[in-house]
């Protein structure tokens, strides 16, 4: 599997994934010393942060902003290695070579999976590193509401990490459903809007038991999207 992984890295030309990563999260870093201590998220007016009244911790800012950030930047590489191939029928090259249909597809979802969930959860690293070590010398608008030294930091940011990327196996399954890679990145949007939305009065937007279902419901939707595929016609 890893070496078929490689391959779709070296199909899809992954160096150029590797530079859109980096200058996503530069950007995202940016934004955010901007954000907690240049004042640009405060009320002109007031001074202090316009923001929810109960978003006033600066983590669930920064998991909000690069979730949303990586949802649409895993559903986009998702488009460019499977859809795509649907759309412009290299998936009937690639089927047949001798190598189950199953191992390819799998292959081609594990190797955007796994590329974004390192990208987001180095992301998020660094700026959580880069707020904590500017926290020392600044005033920053918003509480910095984590240890960055504890344990259980990374065991959440990691868990996070995995939901999000997984998440964005929805909006796989969506655009191999309608062979577009719109319908995917539409789809992403769509999810992004019910995480942010809220239900019953109750905010989704830091709520874990939504990003648990849609977890658990993207895991099926793969298991859907390769089942039966050793006899599926693809065209």
């Amino acid at each position: 599997m890893l070496k078929l992984i490689k391959l779709e890295y070296k199909k899809n030309n992954i160096s150029k994934y590797i530079r859109n990563a980096l200058i996503l999260s530069v950007l995202l870093a940016i934004f955010f010393f901007a954000f907690v201590f240049l004042g640009i998220a405060n009320d002109p007016e007031t001074g202090i942060p316009d923001a929810a009244s109960d978003a006033n911790g600066v983590t669930v800012n920064v998991e909000l902003i690069t979730s949303i950030a990586y949802m649409i930047f895993a559903a986009a590489m998702h488009a460019s290695f499977t859809i795509s191939s649907y759309k412009n029928n290299t998936m009937n090259l690639m089927f047949s070579y001798p190598i189950k249909r199953r191992q390819i597809l799998v292959s081609q979802m594990a190797g955007v999976w796994l590329f974004s969930f390192v990208a987001l959860s180095l992301t998020k690293l660094a700026i959580f590193g880069m707020i904590a070590i500017c926290g020392q010398f600044m005033t920053p608008a918003f509480i910095i509401d984590y240890d960055i030294l504890s344990i259980s930091f990374y065991i959440l940011l990691l868990i996070k990490s995995v939901m999000t990327v997984s998440i964005s196996l929805i909006a796989l399954f969506v655009g191999l459903l309608l062979k577009s890679s719109k319908a995917a990145l539409v789809t992403s949007f769509l999810l992004i809007i019910l995480m942010q939305g809220n239900l019953g009065g109750v905010e989704l937007a830091d709520n874990i038991l939504l990003p648990t279902i849609l977890t658990i419901i993207s895991f099926l939707f793969a298991y859907l999207t390769t089942q039966n595929i050793e006899t599926r016609d693809i065209g």
